[in-house]
């Protein structure tokens, strides 16, 4: 399933929030950027459609709308096509990009090293 980074945003408040109208989510969505209800109403049905999201229930004359698929399912589909596109198919270089450009703490770079010892570990039985 291909979502656009609209759909993609949209998804993110399901994952964050669950259940949700379309109302609630275009309150969400105008706090970042200004975009007219009927275009967030499109993202939705668009959402629908491809079976992302699904009807759930009505709550006075509102349709709340919950997520059909999980964010790691999403996630799993996207990463490798990003590293493919913008690192040449090289995980080395994808990690080696966000180390440098992202400010990591003390606590990040343990929980990293930590990672990798216990993927050496399982590679090595």
């Amino acid at each position: 399933m291909k979502l656009s980074e609209f759909e993609l945003d949209v998804m993110q408040f399901f994952w964050d929030e669950g259940s949700s109208s379309a109302p609630a989510i275009h309150k969400w969505v105008s706090e970042d950027k200004k975009v007219a209800y009927n275009t967030v109403k499109t993202i939705i049905d668009r959402l629908e459609k491809k079976g992302a999201i699904h009807r759930d229930r009505l709550v006075g004359r509102s349709i709340m709308y919950s997520a059909n698929i999980k964010k790691e399912d999403i996630s799993k589909r996207l990463i490798p096509d990003l590293v493919r596109r913008f690192f040449h198919g090289n995980t080395s270089h994808l990690m080696a990009h966000l180390i440098n450009s992202d400010k990591l703490t003390e606590e990040d770079i343990l929980d990293l090293e930590k990672f990798i010892a216990e993927r050496k570990n399982e590679a090595q039985k």
